[in-house]
């Protein structure tokens, strides 16, 4: 269970970071409200996952997550370069999170 809350933390922290780029483009109440919940749901699931899995591993993984997470939703979205090279290193940081899952 403290795995796929950690996957949801890291799916809300992509979330929250498309809400800052909808925030800098249009500045309303709504990016901000929900920029906020965003960000609140990916620290609550984190602190959940935290209670069973080390903090160092999850902290990893939601970070990994998010990042990447955030740089695909930039090239999917908003047309942000898609060159191989950014493709290999976004999938060494998925790879990253991978075999932390695999050690843990």
């Amino acid at each position: 269970m403290a795995w796929i809350t950690l996957i949801l933390a890291g799916l809300f922290e992509m979330f929250g970071v498309a809400m800052i780029n909808k925030l800098h483009k249009d500045r309303s109440w709504k990016s901000l409200i929900l920029l906020f919940l965003g960000f609140g749901a990916s620290f609550m699931f984190l602190s959940y996952a935290m209670k069973t899995l080390p903090m160092g591993t999850a902290y990893a993984i939601w970070t990994g997550i998010g990042a990447s997470g955030g740089a695909i939703l930039g090239m999917l979205l908003y047309g942000e370069s898609k060159d191989w090279k950014r493709l290999v290193f976004i999938s060494m940081v998925l790879s990253a999170a991978v075999g932390l899952k695999l050690v843990s």
